[in-house]
């Protein structure tokens, strides 16, 4: 009966390097055998001889070389993609700051140019007439400069702060008021927004008071009389 190998220990288990070793011996006792039996050997065949058996010494090393440079072109890679990735996002970066820089940018020419198109009025009549208009204009309240400064000036002589003491709505306690002399049920219920709550406010008694003729009137430049 043959003998069975001990338990666990069925085939010897040997490293790559140790193998190219063994296979390196076994390489190197062929040449030595090589040049035992044949003696006289030409330098020819004792350089082929020790070649081969440097060449499988080297293998070895030879590996060792290779892995090692395959592990440095792939540290290479990785250096480079962590690179890349890194100049593009501050590529990303760079102009997106540069999109919101144009962006502020142009908000602020627009708002600049905003600002030099919003007319300035003057503070007296002329200039609260004509900041009415524009008002009236863009609630599509009618009426013109002539219309408004001829009743205002039949009403009031252009004082903002004219009050009437002594006509029918003077007796029932509501006095008429300002510009136009609008009472203050009047003023409340015709008043426009974005204006002044104020009756007294210039540009504010007028263009209720104009609200009020539009409705009543179909427009300031029909009233010719108290109203």
């Amino acid at each position: 009966m043959s003998k069975l190998a001990p338990s666990g220990h069925s085939r010897s288990t040997l490293t790559k390097n140790q193998k190219f070793s063994i296979a390196g011996v076994a390489t190197l006792g062929a040449a030595a055998l090589a040049f035992s039996i044949v003696p006289g050997s030409s330098d020819d065949a004792r350089t082929e001889a020790l070649g081969a058996s440097s060449a499988a010494w080297a293998a070895p090393a030879d590996a060792h070389a290779s892995v090692s440079k395959q592990q440095a072109n792939a540290s290479k890679r990785a250096k480079d993609a962590v690179a890349k990735a890194a100049a593009d996002k501050k590529a990303a970066d760079e102009a997106a700051a540069k999109k919101k820089a144009e962006d502020e940018r142009k908000v602020k020419q627009a708002a600049s140019r905003s600002a030099a198109r919003k007319p300035v009025y003057a503070n007296n009549l002329d200039g609260w007439i004509r900041q009415s208009l524009d008002i009236m204009k863009s609630k599509g309240i009618p009426g013109s400069y002539e219309g408004l400064h001829r009743n205002i000036m039949r009403e009031s002589t252009g004082n903002p702060n004219a009050i009437n003491g002594w006509d029918v709505n003077a007796q029932n306690g509501t006095p008429s008021i300002g510009l136009l002399q609008v009472i203050q049920p009047t003023f409340n219920a015709y008043h426009v927004e974005g204006t002044s709550t104020n009756i007294y406010d210039p540009v504010a008694n007028i263009v209720a008071a104009a609200n009020y003729a539009a409705d009543k009137y179909g427009s300031m430049d029909n009233v010719n009389g108290a109203y």
